[in-house]
């Protein structure tokens, strides 16, 4: 039977501190007439790429993926471990027995990709396909059924997966020619499909084939094309598409007119964007400043934070965030009531504070 789903905490999600930190880091661009992101070009050959590095030890670069109360890492050596919270297999072990430690998920050594939803997981092989488990009662799993999994599901044959996000309930991805793909909870539109309908299978978003990186939310999400271009849909009641309204968008929509942008990440009700040459920008919910525009006034539009143009990564949690500089220096802001800015108080910042003198 499908797990109630209660409108106030999908989206407040409180304790959903860290499911979708979702990092990417920003990528060359280069000018010959049209535009072209090196990242679209390691969409197209990642297919390639599969084969060529299939079965080697050295073919995957270690990750770590958090989900809503599970922990996911993968080895160097294409191995996938789990640990934490697993009620709905979301470990993918075969059990729903919670783990203090790691434990490896079969005995594969082709894993190149994680994404941890609130309660589900997904994944990618070096051979270009897509494997999904855990709770499944929305759909999110994409294998075409509402049944929870307890060990990885190949969702369909495709084998051109090139990039995967996962929200609370619902699930991104994109193929290696450049086309988007969404599953399971819609209740807000989040999908993109221009429907509020839940999804067992993967739906195309669309018909462009320009979409470079996807971050999911709890109920909204942020996606980059090839151009440079922002577009969000889904959840838009703290302004987190940042569209200037809090209408929720049950289709893609382009954030202003910019075509600068490099990079993005997605909390639990929050966005934030770094543009190609540096500056970071935010918008959303901010009643803990973790805006980081001074304020703890929810934004609707992108505000750029500060006037520094050296940002180059971020994470964000479910009330705070965390942001690298290129000369190496860590930065925090937002909640801190439990000391989760690192900067030894518990005082709330509404600014960038830096985390220790290290660079």
């Amino acid at each position: 039977m499908a797990e109630p789903i209660d409108s106030k905490e999908v989206v407040i999600m409180e304790e959903l501190t860290i499911s979708n930190m979702y990092v990417l880091e920003k990528k060359g661009v280069s000018r010959m007439g049209k535009r072209i992101r090196w990242d679209l070009l390691f969409l197209i050959l990642i297919g390639f790429l599969g084969f060529i590095l299939e079965g080697t030890s050295w073919a995957t670069t270690p990750k770590i993926a958090a989900g809503g109360y599970h922990t996911l890492a993968l080895k160097s050596d294409g191995t996938l471990w789990a640990w934490g919270r697993n009620s709905y297999g979301q470990l993918g072990d075969g059990t729903t027995t919670n783990r203090t430690s790691p434990v490896q998920i079969g005995t594969d050594n082709k894993w190149v990709s994680i994404a941890g939803g609130g309660y589900h997981t997904l994944a990618l092989k070096s051979d270009g396909t897509l494997w999904a488990w855990g709770h499944n009662d929305n759909g999110q799993l994409g294998d075409g059924t509402i049944t929870r999994r307890r060990s990885p599901v190949q969702i369909g044959t495709d084998s051109k997966w090139g990039s995967i996000a996962a929200g609370q309930y619902h699930s991104l991805a994109l193929k290696s020619d450049g086309t988007l793909w969404a599953w399971g909870y819609n209740g807000y539109g989040q999908l993109g499909d221009g429907t509020t309908k839940n999804r067992t299978s993967p739906v195309q978003i669309g018909t462009d084939n320009e979409w470079v990186f996807i971050a999911a939310g709890s109920i909204h999400n942020l996606a980059l094309k090839s151009d440079g271009t922002l577009w969000a849909w889904g959840h838009n009641g703290y302004g987190q598409l940042g569209d200037g309204t809090t209408t929720n968008r049950t289709s893609p929509v382009q954030i202003g007119t910019d075509n600068e942008w490099g990079s993005i990440a997605a909390g639990v009700a929050s966005s934030f964007a770094l543009m190609s040459d540096g500056p970071l920008w935010a918008w959303g919910p901010n009643g803990y400043g973790q805006l980081g525009d001074g304020t703890t006034t929810n934004i609707t539009s992108p505000v750029q934070i500060g006037t520094d143009n050296k940002w180059v990564s971020i994470a964000v949690g479910y009330n705070h965030t965390l942001a690298l500089k290129s000369d190496g220096t860590l930065w925090a802001w937002g909640r801190n009531a439990e000391g989760q800015l690192g900067d030894g108080t518990t005082t709330n910042r509404t600014s960038p504070v830096q985390i220790g003198t290290e660079n």
